[in-house]
């Protein structure tokens, strides 16, 4: 390939269902939890997360390929608002790469092909009492690719096997896969993996790796795989996390990966793709957020009920109120800056900042004397907040609060992943883009703030 990686980070939602939960309710038990997405992330504001890290030094990648076999929207590109959040402007080309998890290699192969970010981002539902239930997980890993002398990571040799087989599969509109006996699919998974592997030794010239990453959805496979390899392959305490797994566990293995090693990449997903990796100097400098290990630390817990309504698949009284209006599309994208990247603006004559931008100085009248002032990235302060018990939220009390930003600028916003013990006046707020609200069809995202 042309290129190689030269930035990577990862988001894994701060959430966790215990399995003790699973044990009252279901007699599912065990030590431990799965990470799941609250009920206002998604496949696309998830990839907003991870890119947003990946790209924090100022890039502005020319294509966006997102992986995900859990789009919010169909006959719509998703990448397109992640392409907006990054505030890119109208510059530049975003393809969503969805269907199976095997779109993640797809959008890595893409990018290191011709460069540009490539974003992997699931949400993994099983019902009630399934494997997929206790052993998914809900991620995103974003690599940003550029030229190869410049890259962290330099792809020494890659090969892929493809075969025709029924081992997991999902029809449209369903919450959850179904899968095929799982001896079957280790008989035919192993064969192609070996295939796959041997070709990818043999152009490196049949050096032992240093590390070995190995991502399936089958279990048996990875852990059989693994076996073969050697001891080598890393285990990460994730679940399986459809598109994303494969950048989760590679992140992980760069987090610890040390520059002149090699690291043997092994995802198995309808055949193999298999990618020997050379880790060189600037890797410190790739490596952008939170390690894969400390994310996976703490967590906020949810009940089993509160998880279900979360996933859609156990309905609650709504509140009382009438819904939201379905956002409009012409006002939408009068606002896409502002909507999807949290652009505002200060005025050039006082310093004045205004969010929402205006064309007016609130402070001095000046108009049309206006500078864009990207405001996503700062951190703010809580002025005065609210708890509404009564507004329409899939998981009351709703918390709003009045921000001050760092720089100015001052807004309401409301506020994510905390109860209200657990903000006041002066706690430190950082922004992350999510979903207010679905209706009509239609996704209104926007932007939340969230407790550093």
């Amino acid at each position: 390939m042309d290129h190689g990686i030269i930035g990577y980070a990862t988001y894994l939602p701060g959430h966790r269902l215990p399995f003790h939960e699973l044990g009252a309710q279901l007699g599912l038990g065990g030590d431990g939890s799965r990470v799941i997405a609250s009920y206002d992330e998604d496949s696309t504001t998830m990839g907003v997360e991870a890119a947003r890290r990946a790209v924090s030094q100022g890039a502005r990648p020319a294509a966006i390929y997102f992986a995900t076999t859990t789009p919010p929207y169909l006959d719509k590109t998703n990448a397109a608002a992640i392409h907006a959040a990054l505030d890119l402007g109208h510059e530049g080309f975003a393809v969503d790469m969805a269907g199976s998890a095997r779109s993640g290699f797809g959008a890595l192969s893409a990018a290191g092909h011709g460069g540009g970010l490539a974003v992997l981002s699931d949400v993994r539902t099983g019902l009630p009492t399934s494997a997929e239930e206790r052993g998914g997980a809900d991620a995103a890993a974003a690599f940003l690719f550029g030229p190869a002398e410049e890259a962290a990571v330099e792809i020494v040799a890659s090969a892929a096997t493809t075969a025709e087989f029924l081992d997991r599969w999902r029809l449209p509109g369903e919450p959850a896969s179904h899968q095929w006996e799982e001896r079957f699919g280790v008989e035919v998974y192993m064969p192609l993996i070996r295939e796959a592997v041997g070709q990818v030794r043999a152009q490196a010239g049949d050096s032992e790796p240093d590390h070995v990453v190995i991502s399936s959805a089958h279990v048996r496979t990875a852990a059989t795989a693994a076996k073969e390899l050697g001891t080598k392959a890393s285990a990460l305490p994730l679940g399986y996390a459809g598109a994303a797994d494969l950048g989760l566990r590679l992140a992980a293995a760069l987090d610890e990966a040390h520059p002149g090693q090699t690291i043997l990449v092994v995802s198995a997903v309808d055949g193999c793709d298999a990618v020997m990796l050379r880790v060189r100097e600037p890797i410190s400098q790739a490596r952008r957020g939170l390690p894969v290990a400390r994310q996976l630390e703490g967590g906020r817990e949810v009940t089993y009920a509160q998880y279900l309504m979360w996933r859609g698949l156990l309905d609650r009284e709504p509140p009382r109120r009438p819904e939201p209006e379905r956002p409009a599309a012409p006002p939408a994208a009068r606002a896409e800056a502002w909507k999807f990247a949290f652009v505002g603006s200060a005025c050039q004559q006082c310093g004045q900042v205004h969010v929402p931008p205006r064309r007016v100085c609130v402070s001095c009248g000046s108009v049309d004397h206006m500078e864009r002032r990207p405001l996503a990235d700062q951190q703010g302060t809580i002025a005065t907040y609210t708890v509404d018990h009564l507004a329409f939220s899939p998981s009351p009390p709703m918390i709003d609060a009045v921000v001050d930003f760092e720089g100015g600028g001052r807004y309401t916003l409301e506020v994510a992943d905390a109860s209200p013990d657990e903000v006041d006046i002066g706690t430190r707020l950082a922004l992350t883009f999510r979903k207010l609200y679905t209706t009509g069809g239609v996704h209104n995202y926007f932007w939340k703030a969230r407790p550093i």
